[in-house]
Parts: structure tokens; C-alpha cells; sequence
């Protein structure tokens, strides 16, 4: 019988490691890309709403494992040019987290009464300040649950790119 010995420890800290930065990377520009998505949503002008919608529709359609596929086995079939494990793991993880948090703070956004937004506007706020200083604020109470269960979603989804020969904990 094999015992776990102070090498299979390191060798867990390493991949370790490449779990973090995973999913810090996924979080550092999925995030502000989610937000973009979440305002999106919001805009007055229906194409706009229409494109962040159906970007988030079809991500969330595709497993996220079929997104790590696409991504380390399909751009070099439209490129022509071989990704390294990292660079396409780090971009499905990143259109993935965008997808999601986008509908996430939308959802919190959208869970903030219209009245919030009437009484900023009576206080002669511009449509930024109403944003910033009163609706924001509700909006991150009410989205940070999910924020959180989603980043453990995340932690966990990283096992995944193991598939595509990314070593993280998972693999190690």
C-alpha cells in the first residue's frame, strides 16, 4: 500500500497553485467582461440587450467542458495555429465566468425596485451617480450569494481542465 509522503504533498501545492491562478485569471477578466455584459442587458437600445443576451445564452448552453474542447481542440483547426493548455483553458474559463456573472448582476440589478431608481433621479443624480451611489450598492448586497456560489462552481469546474492536459490539482 502506497502512503502519501512529503513529495505527493509538493506535488499537490504545485498544482495547487495553477488551480489559483486559473481561476484568478478567469475572475480578473471574466469579471469586469461580466459587468459589461450585466449593463448591456440593461441599455436602452434592444440590439444592444439582444447581443449580451444571446452571448450569454449560447455560453450557458455549452457544458463547460465542451467550451475547454473548443477552445484547445478547435482553434487550431480555425487558426491553424496550436494553443498552448493554458492560454485556452484561461480563455473558456474566462468567456465562462463573464457569461454567468453578467446574468448574476444583472439579476441583481434587476432585483433592486424601480422606485430606488426614481427617488435618485428626485435628488437630481445623473443616470451615473443613480447608478453608483444608490442601485450598485442594493444591487452587490442582493448578487453576492450567488457571486459566491459561483466562484465555488468555478473552484470546482477547474478539475476540468485536466481533460485538456492542464495540470491543477485535480491532476496532480
Amino acid at each position: 500500500m502506497r502512503t502519501f509522503s512529503l513529495s505527493d504533498f509538493a506535488s499537490l501545492v504545485s498544482a495547487l497553485q495553477w488551480t489559483v491562478a486559473l481561476v484568478l485569471i478567469a475572475l480578473a477578466i471574466g469579471a469586469p467582461l461580466g459587468l459589461g455584459l450585466a449593463l448591456m442587458r440593461g441599455h436602452r437600445a434592444a440590439p444592444v440587450r439582444w447581443l449580451a443576451a444571446a452571448l450569454q445564452q449560447l455560453v450557458q448552453g455549452v457544458p463547460l467542458l465542451g467550451l475547454l474542447m473548443f477552445f484547445y481542440f478547435g482553434m487550431p483547426v480555425f487558426l491553424g495555429v496550436e494553443v498552448p493548455a493554458l492560454t485556452a483553458v484561461s480563455v473558456a474559463f474566462v468567456i465562462y465566468t463573464a457569461a454567468f456573472l453578467g446574468q448574476i448582476w444583472y439579476g441583481g440589478i434587476q432585483a433592486v425596485k424601480h422606485e430606488q431608481w426614481e427617488a435618485a433621479a428626485c435628488l437630481g443624480l445623473s443616470k451615473w451617480h443613480q447608478f453608483r451611489h444608490v442601485i450598485a450598492p442594493q444591487a452587490l448586497r442582493l448578487s453576492l450569494p450567488p457571486t459566491v456560489g459561483f466562484l465555488v462552481q468555478l473552484i470546482k469546474g477547474t478539475s476540468l481542465a485536466s481533460v485538456v492536459g492542464f495540470v491543477e490539482l485535480a491532476r496532480a
